[in-house]
């Protein structure tokens, strides 16, 4: 399948995700928000990858929102009727919401999701990898809140998610200031896990690290990820509850004794995939 913003493929258990707009600085228009969320749960709940990586194309990674969508009426509403105004704020905290779904389909996503950032990583980009289980980034790139700038208030993830990823006062200081912020500076504060040279060491490190998730047992890593956020959005007492009730429900002594095994006879372990996703009761349906 072909899609206007972004190209698909899947190799080694692993789906890559990039973004194919470079002479747009891969801006987020209106197919974008449809695309993005479309992708990623056909990928997990058709089981199609253990594992997904998000990069992007030229010399930026994402250059956020794509202003012409304010232009064409897709965000902006100035109608004159008297009753579409008095709904605009509706319909303006509709649209929000189904952006805003877009990038929480990453964080319901059963599989990792991995974003490899080159460039500028601009307003609606912080969006999108705050979403993501791991980043990683260039030496070159660079991350801004930039709505700040441009008079508006970032409103499709950044706030929830990233300030629980770094401190408060680092949070507050992007956002009031809309300041770039270097790679190595994100690497310190938390925000990317590593930095590379080259867009290429970048990918290269990235995939590595993709295929060593790949090889793990897809539900140890899905009860990971479910754990981790779980415990990310709930007390210390919460999160042990939660995942003894996981284990209890979940553990699987084969997928145990074939890890051990493969250990033990030095060669890859063969695991089950994830089930596929039912969306209706009846069979066949």
């Amino acid at each position: 399948m072909s899609y206007e913003c972004f190209d698909v493929s899947t190799k080694e258990e692993i789906a890559h995700i990039v973004l194919n707009r470079p002479e747009k600085r891969n801006n987020m228009n209106a197919a974008f928000w449809d695309e993005l969320p479309a992708i990623i749960r056909d990928i997990d709940e058709n089981a199609r990858a253990r594992v997904i990586v998000i990069s992007s194309t030229g010399p930026h990674f994402c250059g956020g929102l794509d202003v012409s969508m304010f232009a064409s009426g897709e965000v902006k509403d100035e109608s004159t009727d008297v009753a579409r105004r008095r709904q605009k704020g509706a319909n303006f905290l509709n649209m929000v919401s189904i952006m805003q779904d877009s990038f929480s389909a990453l964080e319901a996503c059963r599989v990792p999701v991995l974003a490899a950032i080159q460039g500028g990583c601009i307003g609606g980009g912080v969006d999108l990898v705050t979403a993501c289980d791991m980043r990683y980034a260039t030496r070159d790139a660079f991350v801004t809140i930039f709505e700040t700038k441009i008079g508006m208030t970032a409103d499709v993830g950044t706030f929830p998610r990233i300030v629980k990823l770094i401190p408060e006062g680092l949070v507050r200081e992007m956002a009031y200031t809309g300041r770039r912020v270097s790679a190595e500076e994100a690497r310190d504060m938390g925000l990317v896990n590593r930095v590379y040279d080259t867009h290429e060491d970048m990918l290269a490190e990235v995939m590595e690290i993709a295929r060593e998730i790949a090889g793990n047992a897809p539900l140890a890593v899905h009860g990971c990820k479910r754990a981790i956020t779980y415990a990310r959005d709930h007390s210390t007492q919460e999160g042990l509850e939660w995942i003894g009730m996981w284990n209890a429900s979940m553990l699987q002594n084969d997928e145990i004794l074939e890890a051990m095994t493969a250990r033990r006879e030095s060669r890859p372990a063969e695991f089950v995939d994830l089930p596929t996703v039912r969306n209706k009761v009846a069979k066949g349906a």
